[in-house]
């Protein structure tokens, strides 16, 4: 289920922080980051509505998922790109995901720490639990339960890609939606249930955090709120 391309208004409703550096914006589910190699919508083409009368447009500091939503952080130009990049390189952002996996953990919280790698040279971006591949960590919370359901809180230690989907499978309790490593459909609903809630950045150094949180989207409200959650 693809979203269509942003219009200005669209992307410019969804910037939940700006100042002369960077941006967060609130991206949709269902949106690729960038432009593939068979064309298609992005959220890339819309940044020129991004600029605020700067000279360029925004550039991505790091990148989600397509069916991820939530906290994305831009660069604003060039300098402030590249310190955002050594940021996220150097693991020194606070990231904060909300997941809804199916099942759930006996426990209340932990930690998993299990090496991914690449699953095979075909499959491009799919990862799987690998002894010899890189070393991730992901630092996990229970935030509610219902029937067949739990609401976790994942933090990253490590910025592998699709750390926290592999993972929370390796556990035995797939992300809900998720049609590579869990039992999501291939087509259509549910939509992957993994949202970047909250992202911590520090991005001045005598400053404190700039700390953002990403609203929960439309299509994990309603088991979130099996769960207990009560909005917002």
């Amino acid at each position: 289920m693809d979203v269509p391309e942003l219009t200005a208004e669209e992307i410019q409703a969804r910037v939940l922080h700006r100042d002369g550096l960077m941006l967060v914006i609130d991206k949709p589910a269902g949106l690729p980051v960038h432009r593939g190699p068979k064309g298609g919508a992005n959220l890339e083409a819309s940044f020129d509505a991004l600029r605020f009368g700067l000279p360029r447009p925004p550039v991505l500091a790091h990148r989600l998922d397509k069916d991820t939503s939530g906290c994305l952080v831009l660069g604003r130009h060039r300098k402030a790109t590249a310190s955002l990049g050594l940021l996220f390189k150097h693991g020194k952002v606070e990231k904060t995901y909300w997941a809804m996996v199916e099942g759930g953990p006996a426990e209340d919280e932990g930690t998993i720490d299990l090496p991914i790698g690449r699953l095979n040279a075909e499959r491009g971006w799919w990862q799987k639990p690998d002894p010899d591949g890189q070393p991730a960590v992901t630092n996990w919370k229970v935030l509610g339960r219902a029937e067949g359901l739990a609401w976790l809180s994942m933090e990253p230690l490590t910025g592998r890609t699709h750390q926290l989907r592999v993972h929370a499978a390796a556990q035995g309790w797939p992300i809900v939606g998720d049609n590579i490593y869990g039992n999501g459909p291939r087509f259509g609903e549910p939509r992957l249930h993994l949202h970047s809630r909250e992202i911590g950045v520090p991005i001045s150094k005598n400053k404190e955090l700039v700390r953002v949180v990403a609203p929960a989207p439309e299509h994990m409200r309603e088991r979130l709120s099996a769960c207990g959650w009560k909005g917002a």
